[in-house]
């Protein structure tokens, strides 16, 4: 791999890194920074997208307005990187202290990530969160562990 190329890595792997940041904070500011101003999110909650960084902030409220303490951790990041565009998946989960005092571990999720590069800065322009789900149940799978 190139020094560039790594170099590039290197940036993305800190901007993701900024939302575990900006989660641990709850700070939508900073969150919002990360996202292009378009961004599509395939979230696990409803509904089937959310576009824009204003739809992709009201999730991260929603977070906030349940949890007193929240963390978050992405494991098995893999980036494919080119000058302009990158995506990234791994494993994420959302956990914490709620506001009734409950402690959650939460679930893990399969988390991807799509960016491009704008203004010399790597921005998040697509991300989506999924479970798998049983399908003779037709239920989400929500106690698997990477």
């Amino acid at each position: 791999m190139s020094k560039q190329r790594e170099a590039e890595e290197a940036a993305i792997r800190e901007r993701i890194g900024s939302i575990v940041e900006g989660l641990r904070a709850k700070d939508l500011d900073a969150l919002g920074r990360l996202y292009e101003e378009d961004v599509v999110s395939f979230d696990v909650e409803p509904p089937l997208q959310h576009v824009g960084v204003d739809a992709k902030l009201r999730n991260w409220a929603n977070v906030f307005a349940v949890f007193a303490e929240v963390d978050y951790e992405l494991r098995d990041l893999r980036l494919t990187v080119d000058e302009t565009v990158a995506f990234g998946h791994g494993f994420g989960r959302l956990s914490g202290k709620l506001k009734n005092g409950a402690v959650t571990e939460g679930m893990w999720v399969r988390a991807t990530f799509c960016l491009v590069k704008s203004a010399g800065e790597w921005r998040i322009a697509h991300d989506q969160v999924s479970v798998p789900f049983d399908i003779a149940t037709g239920k989400g799978v929500v106690d698997l562990r990477p």
